[in-house]
């Protein structure tokens, strides 16, 4: 991996042979040392420092540590490295909260909550490493995004100022630079498929797990949190009260990572799976974020049309295992009325005041979202108004739920033709790939995962932040597997000796 040159013409490891097998099993007993010790100090240090109330210390600790991690794993294991960034994703919001416990404060920012930030944008590495390769065709889709993105930047750095427009052009570009990380490892594509794969299943497990401790028992960190944000979007702060975030910022980002989490299930080999399931399809229901719910289900559709008999058999039948175990213990007591609460809103959508202000929202700012001929430029909504306003709160455009206005309305139309050009462009390759490869239970996932979050447009801008990682880190895995198996194809027909 040390040129361009050799990532886009090396052979996959399946094509190699049994003596590159060997070599490559010898390697990683040589490497998991080096792989998986720094991870764990990382994490130990945090246990140690949370358990010893040491949470000043953690603060400054937890950030540098972590990039020191990440930059390790990306050229020790680059694959790894996506595995400990997506954990990073989630699980730094609760050391975060922990770490404000043991200073018995509440702060308003912390430089925990760069940690994930900072490390996926480690992956910005692999684009200045193999730039050539957004002058392939595999890459001119991303070139485009990034074309669009940075037009967007220079016009937020002068309305908007430049540290809202460098902070919302982070928010934008890294689920586009992971992307490219994944499509430049395409050699690799089996290990960062079981990877990506692992984490997610793992993942659920412990945030499903402990998503119901949040909902049943509420533990004072998270209560302290969720006063000092003024966080009343997400309930209560007591047992029975929340909407489940678990150990994520809040109810949407979580209900984005079960979702995923529940689609890659179905790629998924172990025994493990199934409980994982059980406990995050719970705490996925009590999230209580309908967008979601609809773009799982939406998800769950694609791969039932796309799969073959036996595993359109396998899906239903799981599905109904989910069902009987899960649905009981949500129709009893506390649980019961939260959700009966939350799905009458989709039966009477005439009494439900988020649906209501979302139309309001479509009718009177559809005209200036889509005239906006320049945009307003990166910066101009969403957590970056913060940090262009005077008192530190959020701007008159903070809290934004379209993702269909939220794009030209920051990109303006040179960067929305050059933004969604690209994507578009990449979303249809995807999907030529995914059904090339009916027999790759991953690549179906990913297929209608990447199609679901796009659908989910209308709702949110998933094209950033946790839905924005979803949907681009599936999106180049095709892309990667579609290239991989040519790869394979073509060393094939090199080594195949005639009678």
């Amino acid at each position: 991996m040390s040129t361009p040159g050799a990532v886009s013409g090396a052979l996959p490891p399946a094509a190699s042979g049994a003596p590159a097998q060997g070599t490559r099993a010898s390697g990683l007993r040589r490497a998991l040392g080096r792989d998986t010790l720094p991870p764990l100090a990382l994490w130990l240090i945090t246990a140690l420092l949370i358990g010893a109330h040491q949470g000043t210390v953690l603060t400054l600790a937890f950030p540098v540590l972590s990039v020191a991690v990440g930059l390790w794993l990306y050229f020790v294991n680059p694959v790894r490295y996506i595995g400990f960034m997506w954990w990073l994703w989630f699980l730094s919001p609760e050391v975060r909260r922990l770490a404000d416990y043991g200073k018995g404060a509440f702060t308003p920012t912390s430089l925990i909550q760069v940690a994930p930030l900072a490390v996926t944008m480690i992956s910005g590495i692999s684009l200045v490493r193999f730039y050539p390769l957004l002058a392939q065709r595999r890459g001119l889709p991303l070139l485009l995004a990034l074309l669009g993105i940075a037009y967007a930047f220079v016009v937020g750095v002068v309305a908007n100022g430049p540290a809202a427009a460098a902070y919302d052009l982070a928010n934008w570009v890294y689920p586009l630079l992971i992307g490219f990380h994944i499509m430049v490892l395409t050699r690799q594509y089996p290990e960062c498929r079981d990877t990506i794969v692992n984490t997610f299943i793992y993942g659920m497990l412990v945030m499903g797990a402990y998503g119901l401790v949040q909902f049943f028992v509420m533990p004072p960190w998270d209560a302290m949190w969720m006063i000092g944000s003024d966080m009343n979007s997400q309930g209560d702060p007591v047992p029975y009260g929340v909407r489940v975030f678990s150990t994520m910022n809040s109810s949407g980002p979580f209900a984005f990572a079960m979702m995923g989490a529940m689609v890659f299930v179905m790629a998924a080999k172990h025994r493990v799976r199934w409980v994982a399931a059980a406990f995050g399809f719970f705490s996925f229901a009590l999230s209580l974020v309908r967008s979601t719910w609809g773009g799982w289900a939406i998800a769950m559709l694609i791969q039932l049309a796309k799969s073959s008999n036996r595993v359109r058999i396998r899906i239903i039948a799981s599905a109904f295992v989910l069902a009987a175990v899960c649905v009981p213990l949500l129709t009893v007591g506390p649980v019961a009325d939260r959700m009966q609460q939350r799905l009458n809103t989709l039966a009477n959508l005439s009494d439900d005041q988020s649906y209501e202000a979302r139309n309001q929202f479509y009718a009177d700012f559809a005209k200036t979202a889509f005239t906006d001929v320049t945009g307003e430029g990166l910066g101009a909504t969403g957590a970056s108004t913060k940090l262009s306003s005077n008192n530190g709160q959020l701007g008159k455009y903070g809290s934004f739920d379209s993702g269909v206005m939220n794009i030209p309305f920051v990109l303006g139309w040179p960067g929305t033709l050059l933004y969604l050009s690209g994507v578009l462009w990449l979303i249809v390759r995807a999907v030529r790939v995914a059904l090339r490869m009916p027999e790759d239970r991953y690549a179906c996932a990913c297929l209608s995962l990447a199609l679901s979050i796009f659908a989910m447009l209308v709702f949110t801008n998933s094209l950033v932040g946790t839905g924005g990682l979803l949907l681009f880190s599936s999106v180049f895995s095709l892309l990667s597997a579609g290239h991989w198996r040519n790869l394979a194809r073509r060393q094939a027909r090199i080594t195949e000796v005639p009678d």
